[in-house]
């Protein structure tokens, strides 16, 4: 899955909230983010300045904005990212919060596929509502990394709803906007990312293709072979070639 950094501030451009994948992406823990500015965390020698001023401009337009810029890791990696930034306003139109987007480009060169990369979203004219839809699918997010319910086959849209206390309508509107897809091929995409781990574990000398996949989730051969094939661009016997001869780790 693309790993998609989610940034919350209030009105002041302060931290009032991050996602697991800004942690994950930049190194840094809520914790050591919360109440600070985030350009002040993430800037460094390699940010551009032109990009830092168009970040200021469109900040101060209050209007949603997109931009690319090369931030810094904790440990003082530099890497280039694609930003979406879109003022919140609430019921009095007064502002409220600015949440950010921000997609590591050399990770997802194709960043307009990422659903939330897109100007067109409602952040801008949203509520607190958006905010609330934000944590839920964060929430999703980790349940399927931390209880790894993908590997359920029988894994359905209302067995999830249950187990996140919400309705199956509301539940399929949270994916579908914010994961760019319906949730099937949500769930899937968290097993071909299980498979490619046990291809380059090298698990293929030692069961077919198709055991991996099942024992990741997939119950149907051929859907499993075009999910991986949709996904990665390649048949699992061709991503695995590619894994012996380039040595991936």
């Amino acid at each position: 899955m693309n790993r998609v950094a989610v940034i919350l501030t209030d009105a002041t451009k302060r931290i009032l909230w991050v996602n697991q994948d800004f942690e994950v992406v930049t190194g840094y823990s809520i914790g050591e983010v919360i109440g600070r500015h985030p350009g002040r965390i993430l800037q460094g020698p390699r940010t551009e300045p032109d990009a830092i001023q168009r970040i200021r401009e469109g900040l101060a337009s209050g209007e949603s904005f997109k931009e690319a810029i090369t931030n810094h890791r904790k440990n003082g990696e530099a890497y280039v990212c694609t930003l979406v930034i879109h003022p919140i306003h609430d019921a009095d139109n007064m502002l409220v919060n600015y949440i950010a987007f921000e997609v590591n480009s050399d990770k997802v060169p194709n960043e307009h596929r990422v659903s939330v990369m897109s100007l067109k979203d409602r952040y801008r004219t949203s509520s607190l509502r958006g905010l609330n839809e934000i944590r839920l699918f964060e929430r999703i997010k980790e349940l399927m990394l931390e209880e790894e319910l993908y590997l359920n086959p029988d894994l359905t849209l209302r067995k999830l709803s249950l187990k996140l206390d919400t309705n199956t309508k509301y539940l399929s509107q949270v994916i579908n906007h914010h994961g760019g897809t319906n949730f099937l091929s949500f769930v899937n995409g968290f097993r071909i990312e299980a498979i490619v781990r046990r291809i380059k574990n090298g698990e293929f000398h030692r069961h077919t293709f198709f055991g991996i996949a099942q024992r990741c989730g997939f119950k149907n051969k051929s859907t499993f072979y075009k999910v991986f094939r949709d996904i990665t661009g390649s048949t699992p016997k061709a991503y695995a070639d590619k894994v012996v001869s380039e040595g991936v780790k």
